[in-house]
């Protein structure tokens, strides 16, 4: 039980680290936790493979944004994965006015690395991926 908990404790731990590089803009703190492998998907986006097509994805969405951030409210630990309800609340370059809304981020773990990233507009579409019921 002590190994599970502990395991749980990393994922969160990392995925608050993510969050963290993300609104600071640190592209090379949050590469660091993702797999050389990692697959990111976007429902309404697009899908990346790689570090190099990741980094990419965070640099063309941190780089419209004049100010803002994506705060994590809720987490919940399936297996190996992290399932985030994120508040997303950002100023676009020349833009005055705040865009904000909700999203469903899941991350899956290999070991101590993110080998997918997900990101979903549907909460409960997530929630199913994840293989949480939601009746």
């Amino acid at each position: 039980m002590a190994n599970e908990e502990l395991n749980s404790n990393y994922k969160l731990d990392t995925v608050k680290k993510i969050y963290a590089a993300l609104n600071q803009n640190d592209v090379s703190a949050y590469l660091n936790f993702f797999d050389t492998k990692i697959e990111r998907f976007e429902t309404f986006g697009g899908r990346y493979h790689g570090l190099e097509e990741l980094k990419t994805n965070f640099s063309q969405g941190r780089d419209t944004w004049t100010e803002g951030s994506c705060e994590p409210e809720k987490f919940t630990i399936v297996d190996n994965k992290v399932v985030v309800f994120v508040y997303v609340r950002v100023r676009l370059k020349n833009k005055t006015d705040w865009i904000d809304g909700q999203v469903t981020d899941v991350f899956t773990f290999q070991s101590t690395k993110v080998v997918e990233f997900y990101s979903f507009a549907d909460r409960n579409e997530a929630l199913k991926w994840a293989g949480i019921s939601k009746d």
